[in-house]
């Protein structure tokens, strides 16, 4: 039974008052920590951590790396709220479910959002250890999260997609990347469900189609915070080759362990991107 506009209205209302309860300050960034990618939120000054679990209607995540909690508080002088960890199409939970903490941090009163994933190469331009700035994406699961009743109170019934990765903000992550000598490099993300890593005929028709990485998150939360009204900026880390480019199966393991190798140059990246916004 899909929910009604009342029903989700009154559900991010119940979460936004809830995590209002518990703190202080009003975000005005958020930024979603992928895999491996948590221990940015350890910097956090003056932080209230809130677990998933606790806060109304939302989900907890089953995958390692994803620890499951919003931390708020400041972070490079900026009111943030973080998520450490996020919930996947692939663990059962529906459109509506993974993308309601994008509705939340926009009714917390979030204007610019930043995302993060790991992700596959498919660029052979793209190696391991590389972050990747999101210019574009490829929807390939066929499923949308805002299919069914639009409702007005939360964005248009058709959001246009020329600009849903900010290019301000692009300009921002590029410029600071300069700045600080750290090789970037800009591409297309397609989506794919998961569980599974991709064939290599999916790989093959995704190069065809335009795409640079590949991944099992993103998309959704970054068609959400368009339909929302935030800006958005998407950065992926690349942490492995995709299915076929090399001989060597693919493992969640490596995703996290490539994830931690990079994370340094990660935190600086980000830290000159949210000084700058």
């Amino acid at each position: 039974m899909n929910t009604t506009e009342k029903d989700l209205i009154t559900k991010i209302e119940e979460a936004k008052k809830y995590i209002e309860g518990k703190i202080k300050i009003k975000p005005e960034i958020g930024i979603v920590l992928g895999s491996g990618l948590g221990d940015l939120a350890e910097e956090v000054n003056e932080a209230i951590t809130i677990k998933y679990c606790d806060i109304p209607h939302f989900k907890t995540s089953t995958v390692v790396g994803h620890d499951g909690v919003l931390i708020i508080g400041k972070f490079m002088s900026k009111n943030v709220v973080m998520m450490k960890g996020r919930v996947h199409f692939y663990e059962g939970y529906s459109m509506e479910e993974i993308t309601f903490p994008t509705r939340v941090l926009k009714a917390l009163g979030i204007s610019k959002l930043i995302v993060t994933n790991a992700a596959g190469a498919i660029n052979k331009e793209l190696s391991p250890g590389e972050l990747m700035i999101i210019n574009d994406h490829i929807n390939i699961v066929g499923i949308n999260p805002l299919i069914g009743k639009n409702f007005d109170e939360l964005g248009t019934r058709f959001p246009d997609m020329t600009n849903q990765y900010n290019k301000e903000l692009i300009d921002v992550a590029n410029d600071v990347a300069y700045k600080l000598k750290i090789n970037i490099k800009e591409g297309v993300y397609a989506y794919m469900s998961g569980p599974n890593y991709e064939t290599k005929a999916e790989i093959n028709m995704l190069r065809v189609l335009g795409a640079d990485a590949v991944g099992m998150s993103t998309v959704p939360e970054v068609i959400v915070a368009r339909h929302s009204g935030i800006d958005t900026l998407g950065i992926s880390c690349i942490t492995n080759m995709a299915s076929g480019i090399l001989d060597a199966p693919l493992n969640h393991r490596e995703v996290i362990e490539v994830s931690n190798r990079v994370k340094d140059k990660f935190k600086t990246l980000i830290r000159g991107i949210i000084e700058e916004m």
